[in-house]
């Protein structure tokens, strides 16, 4: 037996032995009937909630995810039982156990066949488990919630109270929207940690691997209103690597208030996420409305270690979607803190794919430091990531709550503009802005990195809470127009930085 934290360092010696060798790729050995399965067969297998792992024992539940479908690499779970006198940890390996599992309507004669081949050969039956969920009495005090998820390549997803699962959380990124194509690491073994009988938080060790990238990850998750993971990363290149993605969000937008609506749908929003918010080192906070583009787009938000970035579901209403199955408006936010490590100078980068339907996650954001990651080369990144809703809650300036762009000329004008110009209106909410005055001498700070900028107008909307910007953009023919937008008080800042990338051809 061992500490926790020697069990951690033994995990990063596994990870760092990993990067010294050849890649192995994983091999799929599971049966027949768990092969070639639809999502709908697969649903049907479902986790028996009186089997979950700790029930009756601590706050927190396991609940295990089985293998098939798109899931045909297992991991490898490992129990950790802490001895609370001496400090030290003991580990148990979890085998498959098929009562765990429920096996209903279309999914029957998978059970029997598992069943019959278990009876056959009990010793090569062990074909793992996909991943975990862990619940905890996060709405209400006599139910444990679903509230974070540990399944398929190094993706989790993770909701606070009232919340329903949207975006996704990565272990790392590699080489994302490159034209050599994309990366995707994978947790190949995880160690789930008993908590205390009274214990808030749960710590998850885990073992990370890919061709380029090997590493040892440290979880220590609290559910809450807030939910947040306190993530320590121990990296090692096995290879170089072109592209380092650390800390990515992964999340949809099909369309939303910004663009035309080009698809034949009742509901006015169709996303997880609608906007990139990045607070610098400097302080600066930035808002970056997203779009569901016609051709790949990847911009970048320079800095030096910022104070935090996320994906950002602002508009919380149902009117806001109008979609009684979806729940868009309990879609969490996500944020990211540095807390340490090798972040230094980069940029959050952020990729827009172009996507037909709601299905397909087509936004991402994550930290690419500047220096390159070579074989040989190791790296620790620590940061914390955590769910809220509208707004970050260290944000204390006034907020976007809409963005909107038409054609910049006016119905019915003799000699109207160009169909090239465009019209924007940014609506500015919150902090101090909200409670000012009409003759408050409110201005704007508007720059582009292309085309003319006209009619620049700053007014208060009707509710008394809402200030409205809106220009117009002359574009310099198909150059992008990089914008910047603030509102500001006798030269203090009242806003978040508004700044959108406007293509031509959208």
């Amino acid at each position: 037996m061992a500490s926790l934290d020697a069990l951690y360092d033994q995990v990063t010696d596994q990870a760092k032995q990993l990067a010294q060798s050849p890649y192995e790729t994983p091999e799929a050995h599971l049966p027949d009937a768990l092969q070639d399965m639809d999502y709908d067969r697969y649903r049907q297998i479902r986790f028996r909630p009186d089997k979950a792992l700790w029930r009756d024992q601590s706050l927190f539940e396991v609940q295990l995810f089985h293998t098939g479908f798109l899931y045909d690499h297992p991991v490898d779970i490992n129990l950790v039982e802490p001895h609370d006198d001496s400090g030290e940890v003991e580990v148990s390996p979890l085998p498959f156990d098929q009562g765990y599992f429920r096996y209903d309507d279309a999914a029957a004669p998978i059970g029997e066949a598992l069943a019959e081949a278990s009876s056959d050969d009990q010793a090569s039956h062990d074909i793992g488990y996909a991943g975990f969920r862990l619940h905890y009495p996060l709405n209400r005090g006599d139910y444990r919630d679903e509230f974070v998820v540990f399944l398929g390549a190094s993706y989790f997803r993770l909701v606070g109270r009232d919340q329903s699962y949207g975006l996704s959380a990565r272990g790392l990124a590699i080489d994302t929207a490159s034209p050599q194509g994309e990366e995707f690491p994978a947790f190949t073994d995880f160690w789930l940690v008993k908590p205390a009988p009274d214990a808030t938080h749960i710590q998850v060790l885990a073992l990370l691997d890919s061709p380029s990238v090997s590493g040892a990850y440290r979880f220590d998750i609290t559910p809450g209103e807030s939910s947040t993971v306190d993530v320590e990363a121990r990296l090692f290149a096995r290879e170089d690597v072109k592209k380092l993605g650390v800390a990515p969000l992964t999340s949809m937008f099909w369309h939303g208030s910004l663009e035309r609506m080009r698809d034949d749908d009742y509901r006015p929003r169709v996303h997880d996420s609608n906007g990139l918010s990045m607070h610098t080192a400097k302080g600066e906070w930035i808002w970056r409305p997203l779009s569901n583009p016609t051709q790949l787009h990847i911009s970048s938000l320079r800095d030096d270690t910022p104070q935090g970035f996320g994906l950002v579901q602002r508009p919380r209403a149902f009117d806001d979607y109008l979609d009684m199955e979806a729940r868009y408006d309990l879609r969490p936010s996500q944020w990211v803190t540095p807390q340490g490590g090798d972040w230094g100078s980069g940029g959050v980068e952020l990729v827009e794919i172009p996507t037909e339907n709601e299905t397909n996650d087509n936004i991402i954001a994550y930290w690419v430091p500047d220096a390159p990651f070579n074989a040989g080369e190791s790296r620790i990144y620590r940061y914390r990531t955590s769910t809220f809703g509208a707004y970050p809650p260290s944000l204390e300036l006034a907020g976007v709550v809409h963005t909107r762009q038409g054609w910049g000329g006016v119905p019915g004008q003799d000699d109207p503009p160009p169909r090239s110009r465009r019209h924007f209106i940014v609506d500015f909410r919150g902090g101090e802005l909200s409670s000012l005055d009409a003759s408050q001498p409110v201005e704007m700070t508007l720059s582009t990195s292309s085309g003319e900028l006209l009619t620049e107008q700053v007014q208060p909307l009707p509710d008394g809470e809402t200030w409205r910007a809106s220009f117009r953009l002359q574009p310099d023919g198909d150059k992008p127009a990089d914008m910047r937008l603030s509102l500001t008080l006798r030269g203090r800042p009242l806003t978040e930085t508004w700044n959108y990338v406007w293509y031509p051809q959208r």
